[in-house]
């Protein structure tokens, strides 16, 4: 009976995550099933490994083998990596606890309620991130600033220029910009002819 309540908080535990919280924020389907393949493999592993008397030291084995899983087919941002491990802790938090206890509920409620509010649209919701090639060779920080707060229509809070090809007159370019807020002027119409590839 103890199995299966452990079972079925985790099965409420991964669905509130994964149908809750993320898939309605991301739209990933893909991760969607990646999430739920992880948790229930975790979660029916270390149910059997707590089984032995080697279970504690296997299952924390077995979080360092998965946590250097990487999937090499698509790109997965940061916050998607943080639901992973979070589907992830689910699983060993269900499968390694003899009983469900009130412990175990709110560790549990503390990583969906966690990610619920770090990854919430509010918190910081205007802060951007890109990465522009742009078509011009840019050597001087404060021109490029003023460049891309014209082109984001933005206060930019953190650049960092990757490559600048003199030959080719081109600047690769990470920002990160705070949409809304720009310190100069509007863009001029005609450097709408730029190339900006993002």
């Amino acid at each position: 009976m103890d199995d299966l309540m452990i079972i079925g908080v985790d099965l409420v535990a991964i669905a509130v995550l994964t149908f809750g919280v993320y898939f309605p924020r991301h739209h990933r389907r893909d991760l969607v099933v990646a999430f739920l393949g992880v948790n229930l493999g975790v979660l029916a592993t270390s149910m059997v490994l707590g089984s032995s008397s080697v279970g504690a030291g296997l299952g924390l084995g077995l979080f360092g083998v998965l946590s250097i899983i990487r999937l090499r087919s698509n790109e997965i941002a940061q916050h998607e990596i943080a639901y992973y491990f979070a589907a992830l802790a689910l699983g060993l938090l269900a499968g390694l606890s003899p009983t469900v206890g009130w412990l175990t509920a709110g560790l549990m409620a503390l990583v969906i309620g966690g990610l619920f509010v770090a990854d919430h649209p509010r918190l910081f919701g205007r802060y951007r991130q890109q990465t522009m090639h742009l078509d011009r060779a840019h050597t001087d920080e404060t021109a490029l600033r003023a460049h891309l707060e014209g082109r984001l229509g933005g206060r930019v809070v953190n650049l960092t220029v990757r490559h600048v090809d003199l030959v080719n007159d081109t600047t690769l370019v990470e920002v990160r910009y705070v949409t809304g807020t720009a310190s100069g002027a509007a863009p001029n119409v005609e450097r709408n002819v730029e190339r900006v590839t993002v």
